[in-house]
Protein backbone atom coordinates (compact mmCIF):
# COMPACT_ATOMS: atom_id res chain seq x y z
CA UNK A 1 0.00 0.00 0.00
CA UNK A 2 1.50 3.34 -1.00
CA UNK A 3 1.68 6.23 1.46
CA UNK A 4 -0.64 8.24 -0.77
CA UNK A 5 -3.19 5.42 -0.70
CA UNK A 6 -3.18 4.97 3.06
CA UNK A 7 -3.54 8.73 3.43
CA UNK A 8 -6.76 8.61 1.39
CA UNK A 9 -8.05 5.77 3.60
CA UNK A 10 -7.20 7.76 6.73
CA UNK A 11 -9.01 10.79 5.34
CA UNK A 12 -12.10 8.72 4.52
CA UNK A 13 -12.19 6.88 7.86
CA UNK A 14 -11.83 10.05 9.91
CA UNK A 15 -14.34 11.95 7.81
CA UNK A 16 -17.02 9.28 8.25
CA UNK A 17 -16.68 9.63 12.03
CA UNK A 18 -17.03 13.40 11.74
CA UNK A 19 -20.05 13.04 9.43
CA UNK A 20 -21.77 10.62 11.84
CA UNK A 21 -21.15 12.59 15.03
CA UNK A 22 -24.87 13.13 15.68
CA UNK A 23 -25.69 9.44 15.27
CA UNK A 24 -22.85 8.36 17.55
CA UNK A 25 -23.86 10.96 20.11
CA UNK A 26 -27.46 9.76 20.10
CA UNK A 27 -26.38 6.13 20.52
CA UNK A 28 -24.22 7.06 23.50
CA UNK A 29 -26.90 9.24 25.04
CA UNK A 30 -29.12 6.15 25.15
CA UNK A 31 -26.70 3.91 27.05
CA UNK A 32 -23.60 5.92 28.03
CA UNK A 33 -22.25 9.36 28.85
CA UNK A 34 -23.43 10.89 25.59
CA UNK A 35 -19.94 12.07 24.66
CA UNK A 36 -18.75 9.29 22.34
CA UNK A 37 -19.61 11.10 19.12
CA UNK A 38 -17.88 14.31 20.19
CA UNK A 39 -14.85 12.41 21.45
CA UNK A 40 -14.49 10.48 18.21
CA UNK A 41 -14.90 13.66 16.18
CA UNK A 42 -12.17 15.33 18.24
CA UNK A 43 -9.81 12.45 17.59
CA UNK A 44 -10.69 12.32 13.89
CA UNK A 45 -10.08 16.05 13.49
CA UNK A 46 -6.74 15.78 15.30
CA UNK A 47 -5.68 12.99 12.92
CA UNK A 48 -6.83 15.00 9.90
CA UNK A 49 -4.72 17.93 11.11
CA UNK A 50 -1.68 15.64 10.83
CA UNK A 51 -2.65 14.15 7.47
CA UNK A 52 0.25 15.68 5.54
CA UNK A 53 2.71 14.22 8.04
CA UNK A 54 0.94 10.85 8.08
CA UNK A 55 0.91 10.67 4.29
CA UNK A 56 4.71 10.78 4.25
CA UNK A 57 5.07 7.93 6.76
CA UNK A 58 5.06 4.19 6.07
CA UNK A 59 1.77 2.48 7.01
CA UNK A 60 3.13 1.09 10.28
CA UNK A 61 4.44 4.46 11.46
CA UNK A 62 1.19 6.18 10.43
CA UNK A 63 -0.86 3.68 12.45
CA UNK A 64 1.32 4.20 15.52
CA UNK A 65 1.13 7.99 15.12
CA UNK A 66 -2.65 7.85 14.88
CA UNK A 67 -2.82 5.61 17.92
CA UNK A 68 -0.84 8.07 19.99
CA UNK A 69 -3.03 10.91 18.71
CA UNK A 70 -6.16 9.01 19.77
CA UNK A 71 -4.74 8.47 23.24
CA UNK A 72 -3.92 12.15 23.67
CA UNK A 73 -7.09 13.67 22.20
CA UNK A 74 -10.05 11.28 22.60
CA UNK A 75 -11.67 11.45 26.03
CA UNK A 76 -13.06 8.61 28.11
CA UNK A 77 -12.25 4.97 27.43
CA UNK A 78 -12.31 5.37 23.64
CA UNK A 79 -8.90 7.05 23.51
CA UNK A 80 -6.98 4.15 25.06
CA UNK A 81 -9.12 1.58 23.21
CA UNK A 82 -8.78 2.96 19.68
CA UNK A 83 -5.21 4.09 20.41
CA UNK A 84 -4.14 0.64 21.59
CA UNK A 85 -5.77 -1.00 18.58
CA UNK A 86 -4.01 1.29 16.09
CA UNK A 87 -0.63 0.96 17.79
CA UNK A 88 -0.96 -2.84 17.85
CA UNK A 89 -1.91 -2.94 14.17
CA UNK A 90 1.10 -0.75 13.45
CA UNK A 91 3.37 -3.27 15.16
CA UNK A 92 1.85 -6.34 13.51
CA UNK A 93 1.02 -5.38 9.91
CA UNK A 94 3.53 -5.62 7.05
CA UNK A 95 3.69 -2.69 4.63
CA UNK A 96 1.60 -4.59 2.05
CA UNK A 97 -0.84 -6.63 4.18
CA UNK A 98 -3.04 -9.38 2.79
CA UNK A 99 -6.17 -10.86 4.38
CA UNK A 100 -4.20 -13.33 6.50
CA UNK A 101 -1.94 -10.52 7.75
CA UNK A 102 -4.99 -8.46 8.69
CA UNK A 103 -6.59 -11.42 10.48
CA UNK A 104 -3.41 -12.01 12.48
CA UNK A 105 -3.02 -8.33 13.38
CA UNK A 106 -6.67 -8.08 14.47
CA UNK A 107 -6.24 -11.20 16.60
CA UNK A 108 -3.31 -9.60 18.40
CA UNK A 109 -5.26 -6.34 18.68
CA UNK A 110 -8.31 -8.08 20.16
CA UNK A 111 -6.10 -9.76 22.76
CA UNK A 112 -4.51 -6.40 23.62
CA UNK A 113 -7.93 -4.79 24.07
CA UNK A 114 -9.10 -7.72 26.20
CA UNK A 115 -6.13 -7.15 28.51
CA UNK A 116 -6.71 -3.40 28.52
CA UNK A 117 -10.43 -3.35 29.30
CA UNK A 118 -11.02 -6.82 30.72
CA UNK A 119 -13.74 -7.12 28.07
CA UNK A 120 -14.41 -10.18 25.96
CA UNK A 121 -16.31 -10.90 22.76
CA UNK A 122 -20.06 -11.02 23.46
CA UNK A 123 -20.10 -8.21 26.01
CA UNK A 124 -21.48 -5.43 23.75
CA UNK A 125 -18.23 -3.71 22.80
CA UNK A 126 -16.34 -2.99 19.59
CA UNK A 127 -14.77 -6.46 19.99
CA UNK A 128 -18.12 -7.76 18.73
CA UNK A 129 -17.34 -6.16 15.37
CA UNK A 130 -13.60 -6.80 15.29
CA UNK A 131 -13.77 -10.53 16.02
CA UNK A 132 -16.35 -11.45 13.35
CA UNK A 133 -14.39 -9.38 10.81
CA UNK A 134 -11.21 -11.19 11.87
CA UNK A 135 -12.95 -14.51 11.24
CA UNK A 136 -14.05 -13.44 7.75
CA UNK A 137 -10.49 -12.38 6.89
CA UNK A 138 -8.99 -15.56 8.34
CA UNK A 139 -11.30 -17.68 6.18
CA UNK A 140 -10.73 -15.61 3.02
CA UNK A 141 -8.73 -18.23 1.13
CA UNK A 142 -8.91 -17.48 -2.60
CA UNK A 143 -12.02 -15.28 -2.40
CA UNK A 144 -11.73 -12.50 -5.01
CA UNK A 145 -10.72 -9.08 -3.64
CA UNK A 146 -14.03 -7.32 -4.34
CA UNK A 147 -16.08 -10.18 -2.89
CA UNK A 148 -13.96 -10.28 0.26
CA UNK A 149 -14.35 -6.53 0.81
CA UNK A 150 -18.12 -6.90 0.39
CA UNK A 151 -18.15 -9.73 2.95
CA UNK A 152 -16.08 -7.73 5.44
CA UNK A 153 -18.28 -4.67 5.03
CA UNK A 154 -21.49 -6.69 5.46
CA UNK A 155 -20.02 -8.50 8.46
CA UNK A 156 -19.13 -5.20 10.13
CA UNK A 157 -22.63 -3.82 9.46
CA UNK A 158 -24.41 -6.92 10.75
CA UNK A 159 -22.14 -7.32 13.78
CA UNK A 160 -22.59 -3.72 14.92
CA UNK A 161 -26.37 -4.00 14.60
CA UNK A 162 -26.30 -7.30 16.53
CA UNK A 163 -24.91 -5.53 19.60
CA UNK A 164 -28.41 -4.11 20.13
CA UNK A 165 -29.47 -7.58 21.29
CA UNK A 166 -26.55 -8.09 23.68
CA UNK A 167 -26.37 -7.56 27.41
CA UNK A 168 -23.63 -5.11 28.35
CA UNK A 169 -21.24 -6.21 31.06
CA UNK A 170 -18.53 -3.58 30.49
CA UNK A 171 -18.66 0.20 30.52
CA UNK A 172 -21.37 2.58 31.67
CA UNK A 173 -24.08 0.74 29.74
CA UNK A 174 -23.54 -2.31 31.97
CA UNK A 175 -25.27 -0.39 34.77
CA UNK A 176 -28.47 -0.22 32.73
CA UNK A 177 -29.10 -3.96 32.64
CA UNK A 178 -32.00 -4.83 30.35
CA UNK A 179 -32.49 -1.13 29.51
CA UNK A 180 -29.39 -1.34 27.29
CA UNK A 181 -31.11 -3.95 25.14
CA UNK A 182 -32.36 -2.58 21.84
CA UNK A 183 -29.53 -0.05 21.59
CA UNK A 184 -26.50 -0.47 19.34
CA UNK A 185 -23.16 -0.10 21.14
CA UNK A 186 -21.62 3.27 20.11
CA UNK A 187 -18.05 1.95 19.97
CA UNK A 188 -19.18 -0.92 17.77
CA UNK A 189 -20.90 1.50 15.42
CA UNK A 190 -17.76 3.65 15.23
CA UNK A 191 -15.72 0.55 14.36
CA UNK A 192 -18.36 -0.39 11.79
CA UNK A 193 -18.12 3.05 10.16
CA UNK A 194 -14.32 2.92 10.04
CA UNK A 195 -14.24 -0.57 8.50
CA UNK A 196 -16.92 0.35 5.97
CA UNK A 197 -15.04 3.43 4.79
CA UNK A 198 -11.79 1.45 4.45
CA UNK A 199 -13.56 -1.26 2.42
CA UNK A 200 -14.98 1.44 0.14
CA UNK A 201 -11.48 2.82 -0.45
CA UNK A 202 -9.60 -0.42 -1.09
Amino acid sequence: MTAMHHASLIRAATQTLIDHVDELTALDQAIGDGDHGLNMRRGAQAIQARLEELSSQPLNDALRSMGLTCMSTIGGSSGPVFGTLLITLGKELPEQPNAADMAHALDVGIKALTRLGKAEVGQKTLLDVLDPVRQVLAAAGDVPHAALLARVRQCADDSAMATAHMQASRGRSSFLGDRALGHVDPGSRSMNLIIGSICDGL
